[in-house]
Order: structure tokens, then C-alpha cells, then sequence
């Protein structure tokens, strides 16, 4: 994971080479600091939301019959694709999307490295083994941050859920903006990053006794849904820390989140922890104890009754408070499940001070395998808009809270 860091670093500055020197270590801290309101930083803003456009003129002329439709620049070489004509590549970000989407990544990686060093410090080699890991599992814990957060968890076992949360929306965030950069030699870089975030979170769902590969395929987010689910980690950075221009979304929280340590897992209590379980709500080592793979049931379910609270927009958040969770969205009349390949949305309904309540929809990626799967993605919109993994960031305009993760399974 320093490897990572270090790649990241060393893009955001231009650069392929120079990787930087480890910094002194701060204590990491569970306490809010407070600065100033600043909220995202900003120019000129051209329009109030991006327009949703149809395909351009060319998007469908290629033949697509199968035969060669050009000549050949070099044997055994089809013409086309991007970056193919032999230029030395260069690695600079070339717009301020690449930029600030790469300092999302480096925010991120700061938290992991952070998180892996507080657990080891934080947890005995005896409270691991209370959980089932061994210290071979501890080995993959490095560290080298100096930033301060703020963690949700007091167990072992709380950690390991928390850690396949946390890698699930910085793989998913990540998704959602390579193949959107201007600099495709960076996202190049990047992919290769993001497949260890991947290898990553499989692990952890290993440790917490889920299934390690539920999905067929993993879900993309925008930036401004991994920076809303980050921030309120983060309780400061450095004064001379980039600031981001993704928006930070007022918090959605699943009442009644599947709650993995427990038997039953969907039977799970409001703002439920792992530690207010009595003994015989928990499941057994036997049913959901760390192992390579898990036949368990899914742990949640179509038709299932899903409960929401929402925060209203105004509040400050993320590194010294510095940053204001806004919206631009009407009423909540949505939820939008983000998963897989779709965006599928189910009714909000009994909505009353914040709060409201859905129906779980029955859908499917193949005929009999349910999308809402895995460590997946829930926010509340104005509106069902349709879009699809390449263009999810068109939803943004309409999110009026969330996004929150949803433990489908």
C-alpha cells in the first residue's frame, strides 16, 4: 500500500520517479477538531448541472462486421484505439478532473494507511486471535500517514467490517473516474493501483465472513459518493493539504443495515453495532468466522422493509469541519440502488422528519441471481433518472441524501 501512496503522489504532481520520504507520524485521534466553514473549492461555474446529451453524430458508424476496416500501421496491429501511435507517454495530469480525482485517490490511501497502523497499535496479537486472524493476517497492516481520523469501531471485528466498507467505496470511486480522465497514461496507472484495492477488499470480506466475490461485476461511483462517505473520518489534515471541489452530500443512514455478525442477519436493530450484540444473536465461527470463502445465505433480501434517516444539507464536515454538505435536489421520492451494473430506484415511502422507508426491489443481473448483492451503494433522490455505469455522475444533481453503504449480502 505505500507503493500505492507513492504512485499516487507521484502523478498529482506530474511526475514518475520521485517518490516521496516518509513524514513524522501523528497520533491518530478520535476527536473532532473545528476550523472554519470553507465548503468545496470552486471557480467560475458555467451551468447548474451538466446536460444530459444524446450520442454523438459518429458514436454508431463502425461497421462492426468483423473484417478489418483499415489499414494496418504495424503487422499484427488493427487501427484505432487511444494512445497506440507510439509517442513517449506522459504521465501529468493534464485537466483540473484529473487532478482533483487523483487527490481524492491520495485522501483515500492516507485513511487506509492510517486505519492499519491505529489497529495495530490499538489491538493485541491476542484480541486478533479472539477473531479469528492470525499474525500472519496482521502482517498486511503497514503504516505511514500523519493525518488525524476518527473510527467507528472498538473491536477487532468491528475494524475488519469498517476496513471492507472503507475499500469498497474507494475501488468504487475509483471505477467511476478512469475512464474519464484526460490523462489515459495516469489512469493507466491508477487501474493498476485500484486492482490491489480490489484484492483489498475481497480479503476483508473474508476476514468478516462473507462471501468473497458475490457480484458479477463491481459496482462505479462518482467521486463526490467516495468523498461524502470519507470525510466524516477525517477529523484533520495539514494546513497545506489540497483541498477538494467534489461535494460532500448530507448523510443517509440505513437503520436496519444486514448486520453480518449476527445470525440472522437482516433481523438486524437500528444503528445496530457488533459489540451490542448479546451471545446468542451472534453468529458462530462455524456460520461466519474468517475462512478463504463462505457458502452463508444472503443477508439480506427482495421484499425486505428498509428503513432511512437522512441529515439535512448545511453541515459541517470532514477535515476540521472545514467542508458544508450541500444538495440541489427537490423532495426525496427515490431510493436508488447502485450496484452491480444497474441503478435501479423503488419508491420512498412514509416519509416523515427525515426519515421514510423503501421495499428492497427483485432484480437480477441473470435470471436468479439478485443485483443487490454484496457491499453495495443506497441514496435518495428527487427523481428516477436513468444512467447507466458511465455516466452515473448525471444522478448527482439529484441526490438529496447519501449515498450510504447497504450490506446485501
Amino acid at each position: 500500500m505505500l507503493t500505492q501512496l507513492s504512485v499516487l503522489l507521484a502523478l498529482s504532481r506530474g511526475l514518475v520517479y520521485a517518490l516521496p520520504q516518509a513524514t513524522q507520524i501523528t497520533t491518530t485521534t478520535t476527536t473532532t477538531t473545528t476550523g472554519t466553514p470553507i465548503g468545496a473549492k470552486a471557480t467560475d461555474v458555467l451551468a447548474p448541472s451538466i446536460p444530459r446529451l444524446p450520442p454523438g453524430p459518429n458514436a454508431s458508424s463502425y461497421p462492426r462486421t468483423g473484417k478489418l476496416t483499415a489499414p494496418q500501421p504495424a503487422p499484427y496491429t488493427p487501427a484505432g484505439g487511444i494512445g497506440t501511435n507510439g509517442s513517449e507517454p506522459n504521465y501529468q495530469v493534464k485537466s483540473d478532473f484529473d487532478f482533483e480525482s487523483l487527490a481524492l485517490g491520495l485522501y483515500q490511501e492516507y485513511i487506509e494507511l492510517d486505519l492499519f497502523r491505529y489497529v495495530l497499535d490499538r489491538f493485541s496479537a491476542k484480541d486478533f486471535e479472539e477473531a479469528g486472524l492470525t499474525s500472519e493476517d496482521r502482517d498486511l497492516s503497514p503504516s505511514w500517514p500523519n493525518r488525524s481520523y476518527v473510527y467507528p469501531f472498538t473491536t477487532v471485528r468491528e475494524f475488519v467490517d469498517f476496513s471492507q466498507k472503507l475499500t469498497r467505496w474507494g475501488e468504487s470511486g475509483t471505477l467511476g473516474y478512469i475512464p474519464h480522465l484526460n490523462s489515459q497514461e495516469s489512469g493507466q496507472i491508477i487501474l493498476q493501483v485500484v486492482t490491489v484495492e480490489s484484492r483489498e477488499q475481497m480479503i476483508f470480506r473474508q476476514f468478516d465472513g462473507l462471501f468473497p466475490m458475490p457480484v458479477w461485476y463491481e459496482v462505479s461511483t462518482p467521486q463526490s459518493w467516495q468523498w461524502t462517505l470519507l470525510a466524516p473520518y477525517i477529523s484533520s489534515c495539514p494546513e497545506n493539504q489540497t483541498r477538494l471541489a467534489w461535494q460532500n452530500f448530507p448523510a443517509l443512514n440505513v437503520l436496519n443495515n444486514p448486520n453480518p455478525a449476527r445470525k440472522h442477519p437482516s433481523d438486524a436493530k437500528p444503528n445496530e453495532r457488533f459489540s451490542d450484540l448479546k451471545p446468542e444473536e451472534l453468529c458462530t465461527p462455524e456460520e461466519c468466522g474468517p475462512r478463504i470463502t463462505q457458502t452463508r445465505p444472503p443477508l439480506s433480501f427482495a421484499g425486505r422493509e428498509v428503513f432511512f434517516s437522512w441529515e439535512n444539507p448545511g453541515k459541517p464536515i470532514g477535515p476540521d469541519q472545514s467542508y458544508i454538505t450541500n444538495t440541489t435536489a427537490g423532495p426525496p421520492a427515490f431510493v436508488a440502488w447502485v450496484t452491480q451494473l444497474n441503478v435501479t430506484y423503488s419508491p420512498l415511502t412514509d416519509i416523515k422528519d427525515n426519515t421514510g422507508k423503501t421495499i428492497q426491489p427483485d432484480v437480477s443481473v441473470f435470471q436468479g441471481d439478485p443485483a443487490i448483492n454484496g457491499t453495495m451503494f443506497v441514496a435518495l433522490t428527487d427523481t428516477d433518472l436513468f444512467v447507466t455505469p458511465f455516466n452515473i455522475s448525471l444522478i448527482n444533481p439529484h441526490v438529496v441524501a447519501g449515498p450510504a453503504l447497504y450490506q446485501a449480502g
